[in-house]
């Protein structure tokens, strides 16, 4: 991709259509119910009108989980206790079936594609027989889950020492992730779900929410999969020395105001891909329900380069990755759940996906007062 290919697909992102959005209000006032009583509910329907451009909005169904996975070079620098080819284990995992994600895709009719964005252990012997697959156009609602592979290179750089991958690197994981988002809206899906997997990517992410928030690393780096105080120290400290490595980097080649830039830097490959994913959606009208810390590190990435991204955000949960909540409140998300949980895969974000289809539910099929022949409350 190149920045002109990537400004036809930003120009493609409009704002929620504000006639949709003022009809799904007056809609929402008008069920048989007290103003405002479903709560967030009713903001999520009249949102997804806005985006559709109609009242009520389509049902946002089937839904796609795209797990996208790579290796990060920062993991040098001992900032999670699990070795790097977990990731290709987990890689295998999914496709077998039996990580989390799986079983709750499977309980709420949602297909799942692994992305291989960078991994860096070889996945030959650990892919099962024909899980691989030319593109995500070919992955079915319930069925078995398969693997697309849109590496970039094998794993990033060390964020610490260098920038994680070049700019140009970046933009084609931009392109992938735009690519894949295409390909399911294509095969009929119609809302998209961002998940990960990739040791040491929480601090990759931390790097990111610091640089896009202007918020101090203590206060976004998290324990990720499990580290003691010591080791959550020392990962802190990793993170403020990548962040000023690139604050010196910008000052240097005047990249300060670019965030592609910024990504390729302190980000990861699977950012870059969950970037041009959600860019993907949004472009295409198609709601796209974030995961954890490290798809609210990449919306952070996307809404600085198409600011209307965000009318086609939902968040699915709020991690316990203190990083997410101060992604979501830049954003200015709302999540559906808070249940603590800091696992990734997109497994919160598959969660709330029944809640999602509630919200629009409600919406198209509940009487109004008029309908139903109920009486207003008295004003």
């Amino acid at each position: 991709m190149t920045d002109d290919q990537l400004a036809q697909t930003l120009a493609a992102i409009r704002p929620a259509d504000p006639t949709a959005l003022a009809a799904a209000r007056d809609r929402q006032n008008r069920l048989t119910k007290p103003h405002g009583a479903l709560g967030v509910l009713e903001e999520v329907s009249i949102r997804l009108a806005g985006l559709a451009g109609t009242c009520p909005p389509p049902d946002p169904s089937p839904a796609a989980v795209a797990v996208f996975a790579a290796d990060h070079g920062v993991h040098a620098q001992g900032v999670s206790p699990w070795p790097q080819e977990v990731t290709a284990q987990m890689v295998a995992n999914f496709l077998a079936g039996g990580a989390a994600v799986n079983v709750l895709a499977r309980q709420n009719g949602a297909a799942v594609v692994v992305v291989d964005a960078g991994v860096v252990t070889p996945l030959d012997g650990l892919v099962p027989e024909g899980a691989l697959v030319p593109d995500a156009s070919t992955i079915e609602p319930g069925g078995q889950p398969r693997l697309v592979e849109r590496v970039v290179r094998r794993g990033s750089d060390d964020i610490s020492v260098r920038p994680a991958m070049t700019r140009e690197q970046a933009l084609e994981g931009l392109t992938h992730g735009i690519t894949i988002a295409g390909e399911l809206v294509g095969a009929g899906y119609r809302c998209l779900v961002a998940g990960d997997m990739g040791i040491a990517n929480t601090t990759a992410s931390a790097a990111l929410i610091a640089a896009f928030t202007g918020t101090d690393p203590a206060e976004v780096t998290g324990l990720g999969t499990g580290i003691d105080d010591a080791a959550h120290r020392h990962k802190i400290g990793v993170v403020r020395v990548a962040l000023a490595r690139r604050t010196a980097e910008a000052e240097s080649d005047g990249t300060g105001d670019d965030p592609v830039a910024a990504l390729a830097s302190l980000g990861g490959l699977e950012h870059a891909q969950i970037a041009g994913f959600i860019l993907g959606a949004a472009a295409h009208r198609v709601p796209i329900v974030l995961d954890g810390v490290i798809s609210g590190a990449s919306a952070l990435v996307a809404a600085t380069l198409a600011p209307d991204v965000v009318d086609a955000c939902l968040a699915g949960h709020r991690s316990a990755e203190p990083g997410h909540a101060v992604a979501l409140k830049h954003l200015g998300l709302t999540p559906l759940v808070d249940l603590e949980l800091r696992l990734g895969e997109g497994s919160g974000a598959v969660l709330a996906l029944p809640l999602v289809r509630s919200a629009v539910a409600v919406l198209r099929e509940m009487a109004t007062f008029d309908a139903a022949g109920v009486t207003e409350k008295s004003s």
